[in-house]
């Protein structure tokens, strides 16, 4: 017992701990939209695109690495978002050409010029550790900005998730909405970063929300299961991570690895094939009711 409460001596700890359920729950908030949307991969995507601004900024003003990257990952999804819809490219060519240019990109300027500030390896892997007070200032403003705009929007939200085509003619302005969705989404990502890691940060987007779809039919509880399957994970792995001696974003994903293995060991063949037709068979809600 004295080994297990050890590390609840140290207030660097306790906070580490604070930020890795924080960042799981918001990533398992957001990662419900991406999933269901089948946009999974823009994850991944956008989380290499703003490595590429985390390292070009560096070159000219260090301190400002975090509003640098942010504004150049909110370019990136605005961009991917554009250019999927507004030419015959697909989502996954456009992401596949933006953000990959974008993490060689930094890369390069990295091996070139070197960095002044957070670490490459920092950046790559996550280090919960050396966050700052104002990046927990600026992780728990992403989280009541994402909770906010899906509280305001949750209907056209759900209607473009499940519908967009007939939620487009219905009045309901679906550019507007995937456009607003994929600057949460950066954000998040960006707030994140420090704790997950560039690599690794797309994992939590997406294993909470799916181990919740094995779980339950319903909208609603999917969203709050992914929630809260994302704070767990991030609470679990932060404190193994003490005792293995890695990376914070690293046990974490573990954790959220082994979740995802118990409950689709446990799930029986038909939740096994929800969940790989994520947009199926979810709890309707009649259209009417979301046109009002």
């Amino acid at each position: 017992m004295d080994a297990i409460l050890e590390p609840l001596g140290y207030t660097f700890f306790l906070e580490g701990l604070l930020v890795a359920a924080l960042s799981g729950a918001l990533l398992g908030f957001i990662g419900v939209f991406i999933v269901l949307r089948g946009m999974s991969y823009i994850g991944h995507g956008l989380s290499h695109s703003i490595f590429g601004g985390f390292a070009a900024v560096q070159l000219f003003a260090a301190q400002f690495y975090v509003l640098g990257a942010g504004l150049w990952g909110i370019a990136s999804a605005l961009a991917i978002n554009a250019v999927s819809r507004r030419s015959r490219l697909g989502a996954d060519a456009a992401i596949g050409v933006i953000t990959t240019a974008s993490f060689a990109l930094g890369v390069a300027l990295f091996a070139r010029f070197g960095t002044s500030g957070p670490s490459f390896e920092n950046a790559l892997f996550g280090s919960i550790l050396g966050i700052s007070p104002e990046q927990i200032i600026g992780l728990v403003a992403v989280s009541l900005l994402a909770v906010a705009f899906v509280f305001l929007r949750y209907r056209a939200l759900l209607f473009s998730t499940f519908d967009p085509e007939v939620a487009d003619v219905s009045g309901v302005r679906v550019n507007r909405i995937e456009a607003q969705l994929m600057i949460v989404l950066s954000l998040a990502i960006l707030a994140t970063l420090t704790v997950i890691g560039v690599t690794l940060v797309a994992a939590m987007l997406v294993i909470p929300a799916v181990v919740a779809r094995m779980l339950t039919d319903s909208f609603g509880r999917m969203l709050a299961w992914s929630t809260g399957i994302g704070a767990f994970c991030g609470l679990v792995g932060m404190y193994l991570s003490y005792y293995a001696e890695v990376p914070s974003g690293t046990m974490i994903v573990l954790v959220g690895a082994v979740v995802f293995l118990i409950v689709f060991a446990g799930a029986g063949r038909s939740r096994r094939r929800r969940s790989a037709g994520l947009d199926a068979h979810i709890e309707p809600v009649p259209a009417a009711t979301l046109r009002s």
